[in-house]
């Protein structure tokens, strides 16, 4: 397949995932599915030259909902995992197995900061955990100077540790 061919099917890919999202999920998940189909765009094997793009594109939506816990009821958005292979008409072993592929390829797992929500990254139980002398501790535990460090650090996409010497 040219660059050209792979170009236009990476477009195709976008407009799929693009019209699904916009239909049954949000904005969120519309730039995380582009984000992920233009990252599986620049390997250096693209994975989505071979196979029908209906199946990719449902498989791209799988990865993203299953890291974003879009098949648990107690969460919003919330849709069963069958209904995305019914809106692109592929089959749901199909489509859960290449998503697995995906999530192999980036290492995409619950909470990647990669790939998920902006709900989800205010939900992550990690935010509330700081690595202090080799310890994993709550970070309300310490002394209101150094919970300020470390929401002014995480501010900024960075993160902290602390060590006493």
């Amino acid at each position: 397949m040219t660059k050209q061919e792979i170009k236009q099917r990476e477009e195709k890919l976008l407009e799929m995932t693009g019209a699904f999202c916009a239909q049954k999920l949000d904005d969120d998940y519309l730039q995380l599915c582009e984000k992920l189909i233009k990252k599986l765009g620049r390997k250096r094997d693209v994975p989505f030259q071979r196979g029908k793009p209906e199946i990719w594109a449902a498989a791209v939506v799988y990865a993203i909902g299953s890291i974003n816990f879009l098949f648990d009821k107690s969460f919003e958005p919330y849709m069963a995992a069958e209904e995305i292979s019914e809106y692109f008409g592929t089959k749901n072993s199909t489509v859960s197995n290449k998503a697995r592929e995906i999530k192999n390829l980036f290492d995409m797992w619950h909470f990647n900061p990669e790939f998920s929500t902006q709900k989800m990254k205010e939900l992550n139980p990690l935010n509330k955990m700081v690595l202090f002398n080799g310890f994993i501790v709550p970070v309300d535990s310490l002394p209101e100077d150094l919970q300020q460090m470390i929401r002014e650090a995480r501010a900024k996409g960075e993160d902290i540790e602390f060590r006493k010497r």
